[in-house]
């Protein structure tokens, strides 16, 4: 069962931008709250924002936005921290340039154990806030009355405005447990081997909040990737400027091979691994991004025809893909199943060579990995092994 919770932290494109990209959250919805007025618009509580919250006179609505989470992928306390984090609680009806009661912060809870959490946090980080020099939070924390969604233009505005207004009004002041700071604190060094390195900020960055739940959320790969900020880094051999974020790291034996400063898409992402752990010239680089095909009866063929039981999962994202359940020996020199993981695969029209085909893509990674054909009683996935790494069923809990 979905849950929800209002937040005003200032101009609401950038705080819808802020949550929407938070594993976990569903939605988050651009509106007014917190007025004592019917069907506000922005016109309105624009023209309002200099009307004190006298009893006897308006009170305005502050633009807000409504996000609605699943509970048991993100916690009601997480999304509070983060708001908090998110912007500046110390000013009174402003956020940086924008002034006015319509800017004010506020959070508007939907559930007691909400409110809890928020007045928890508030004391902490007014601790935190203090040790820093800032003066006291003005937070509005109230149960919510009704939320009057924005009109249609402002919802999802940066996504359609990349380059629209959205100032970061964030203090820099974090939570962290003692754990989690001393964590913090201690060098990252290289691994050795082939490693990824994600460059973080050191406060909040949407950036680095939309790459971790677009691309990172889904890799499960074998080489190893771990996030840092860039002062944690000891030891390495780095090239790329580290001053943007998320900057990508793709690290060998200590020494950097590829860098991207800035978001990548998990198109570029995948690409650039797969230049990285399978080499541009290799065989399984040409079928995952040329839609190459295996050798008939290749090398990796012949080692996955009859291993035993277990799994086959995307080399680069670590994705599983295909179950030995549902593999046959179709005789072709490929490897053949009746039908890949639900969900984990997508298929699409293949005209090329003069054939009609349909190709199969995996999900998360949009490598090639093969087609697929109807065959009277029963569909054959023909699969390019070149692409694809086993794992043995009683290894899969510890994945």
């Amino acid at each position: 069962m979905l849950a929800e919770i209002v937040f005003a932290a200032g101009c609401f494109w950038g705080v819808e931008k802020h949550f929407e990209n938070i594993p976990g959250v569903v939605e988050a919805k651009s509106g007014y709250a917190g007025g004592n007025y019917e069907n506000p618009d922005y016109d309105t509580v624009l023209r309002y924002r200099y009307v004190k919250n006298d009893p006897d006179e308006i009170v305005n609505h502050t633009e807000s936005v409504l996000v609605e989470f699943d509970p048991q992928k993100v916690k009601a306390g997480k999304l509070i921290r983060s708001f908090w984090e998110l912007h500046d609680p110390t000013q009174k009806n402003r956020q940086g340039n924008d002034v006015g009661n319509n800017y004010r912060s506020a959070i508007f809870y939907t559930t007691e154990k909400q409110r809890d959490i928020a007045l928890q946090t508030k004391a902490t980080y007014q601790t935190l806030l203090s040790e820093k020099g800032y003066g006291e939070i003005v937070t509005e924390i109230k149960p919510l009355q009704k939320f009057w969604p924005a009109e249609g233009y402002h919802q999802d505005y940066l996504a359609k405005n990349p380059n629209g207004y959205c100032p970061n009004h964030s203090t820099g002041v974090t939570f962290t447990n003692s754990e989690e700071k001393s964590d913090a604190a201690q060098p990252l060094t290289p691994l050795g081997g082939k490693e990824i390195i994600v460059v973080d900020a050191e406060g909040f960055c949407p950036y680095c909040e939309r790459f971790k739940k677009e691309v990172l959320s889904g890799y499960d790969g074998t080489v190893p990737l771990r996030t840092a900020t860039a002062k944690r880094l000891k030891g390495f051999e780095i090239t790329s400027k580290l001053d943007a974020t998320p900057t990508i790291l793709f690290i060998q034996e200590g020494k950097e091979i590829f860098g991207h400063r800035g978001y990548m898409d998990k198109k570029q992402f995948y690409k650039t691994l797969g230049a990285f752990k399978l080499g541009k010239e290799s065989e399984s680089y040409d079928v995952a991004f040329n839609k190459g095909t295996d050798s008939r009866f290749c090398k990796q063929y012949d080692k996955f025809k009859n291993t035993g039981d277990g799994v086959f999962i995307d080399k680069l994202s670590g994705d599983i893909l295909f179950d030995t359940k549902e593999r046959f020996n179709s005789g072709t020199g490929w490897l053949s199943f009746y039908k890949a993981v639900e969900g984990a695969t997508v298929e699409r029209e293949d005209n090329s060579y003069g054939m009609r085909r349909t190709e199969v893509l995996a999900k998360k990674s949009g490598i090639h990995l093969g087609h697929v054909f109807d065959e009277g009683d029963h569909r054959r996935f023909c699969i390019n092994a070149t692409v694809l790494e086993f794992v043995p069923r009683e290894e899969l809990k510890a994945r």
